[in-house]
């Protein structure tokens, strides 16, 4: 959706699932979650699907995620529930990772994704005489 994002027409779900190979089902469910999150937004009629919400550039890899995974990466703060110093020492590391991850999931947009996927494209390409 988000390479379609300019000419502004919605993309039907069989468009979606021919392109990304994901059966009709699964995507049904996963454009339903994204569009109660805000992500996308839905068209009726003839011309109907989906769109994105707002421009490719301001949508997160981290939002997306967070909509459909529903990520709950919060710091911990309760170090009562934390029985022994190894459960502790785990939790700091671990906090200390999924805040790093987020933080790189921040920094990317879907347009930074297709920009990627366009570079690579462009990379693959062989000519053969």
């Amino acid at each position: 959706m988000a390479t379609h994002y300019e000419n502004g027409e919605p993309m039907q779900i069989r468009q979606i699932a021919a392109q990304q190979n994901i059966p009709d089902r699964y995507l049904e469910q996963l454009l339903a979650t994204l569009r109660r999150g805000g992500i996308i937004k839905s068209q009726r009629g003839s011309k109907g699907g989906y769109l994105l919400s707002r421009e490719p550039w301001k949508i997160t890899i981290y939002e997306v995620l967070e909509c459909l995974e529903g990520l709950d990466v919060k710091v911990s703060e309760e170090t009562s529930s934390i029985k022994s110093v190894d459960n502790a020492v785990v939790d700091e590391i671990w906090q200390e990772a999924c805040l790093a991850a987020n933080a790189v999931l921040q920094n990317y947009t879907l347009q930074h994704l297709c920009e990627k996927r366009d570079s690579r494209k462009q990379l693959d390409i062989m000519y053969y005489i």
